[in-house]
């Protein structure tokens, strides 16, 4: 049984009131006292959001949030259909990606690019596609890895750009030089150079099919590595 199954026996239990601190601090403190501890060993996988929201008297709602300001502040990481994991004992040091942190990159990019791959499926025009692919070949073809890092934040402002949606491409040519210094450090410093090769081809192949839902999820997985490099790796 893991550890944080016994929180109960530890020193951490019932020392925070949800009364006085609110569910979600509560919820996080809890176990972030747990994790600092070792009752909650890195590694590990936490128990799910209804087994935490049982365990400590508050909804999942609450649990949800904790867990998510957890793993901005780089002690755990979630992957998509498997669980959330303990990464660290401790918060991570903030780190910056030009003008914005990565935690700022981490909560913005899902709710500007999933969209935008979605809407690019039903508006990209052929010369739209034909820009894509061409990207996606430049970058397999390339051994710059700075051309490789400038190609793959064009991809991404292509992708916005056939979206057909003006405030999603004003926001992506802002962070522009934020997303290019964030791809080098993921893509050269992790091996993700081919991995990201892959997901980018698969977020193309759905614009090109015209599926909406195969786009979305496509560059949702894609930003889910790359979240999860920054919170495992970059610290």
């Amino acid at each position: 049984m893991m550890g944080v199954m016994n929180l109960s026996d530890s020193q951490t239990a019932g020392h925070l009131p949800a009364a006085r601190l609110g569910a979600t601090e509560y919820v996080q403190q809890n176990l972030e006292h747990a994790i600092g501890a070792g009752v909650i060993a890195v590694g590990q996988r936490l128990p799910s959001e209804s087994a935490l929201a049982a365990r400590f008297g508050v909804s999942r709602s609450a649990v949800r949030e904790a867990l998510r300001v957890m793993e901005v502040r780089g002690t755990t990481a979630t992957r998509v259909g498997v669980g959330t994991f303990v990464v660290a004992t401790q918060p991570a040091s903030r780190i910056d990606f030009g003008d914005f942190s990565a935690t700022d990159l981490i909560e913005a990019r899902p709710h500007i690019e999933v969209p935008a791959a979605g809407l690019a499926a039903v508006r990209r025009s052929e010369q739209d596609l034909e820009r894509l692919q061409a990207l996606v070949e430049s970058m397999q073809a390339t051994d710059d890895p700075q051309k490789w890092v400038r190609q793959d934040t064009e991809l991404h402002d292509a992708i916005a750009e056939a979206s057909g949606n003006r405030i999603f491409v004003t926001i992506l040519h802002s962070i522009k030089s934020a997303l290019a210094v964030q791809s080098a450090h993921v893509n050269e410093s992790s091996n993700r150079r081919r991995p990201s090769e892959h997901e980018h081809r698969s977020i193309v192949a759905a614009i090109a099919q015209g599926s909406v839902i195969e786009a979305e999820d496509a560059m949702r997985f894609h930003l889910e590595q790359v979240k999860d490099v920054i919170l495992t790796n970059h610290r």
